[in-house]
């Protein structure tokens, strides 16, 4: 499986979120892709995360 870039999560949950306002919109569907856009929101948060952990260690790196 490849991994995707944080930008290709982003634009996918902008989709998802999307969908919610769209006139595919399906009520018993719903809740399926809040599930799917929750987990992928989640993934976004880490990678995050790890970037800043990645920028925090580069600025400490450059400020000796």
């Amino acid at each position: 499986m490849v991994e995707k870039s944080l930008n290709q999560k982003i634009k996918d949950l902008d989709k998802k979120v999307e969908w919610f306002s769209s006139s595919d919109f399906e009520l018993d569907k719903a809740m399926e892709k809040y599930k799917e856009a929750l987990k992928l929101a989640e993934e976004i948060e880490k990678d995050l995360k790890n970037l800043k952990n990645e920028v925090e260690v580069l600025d400490v790196d450059f400020s000796k």
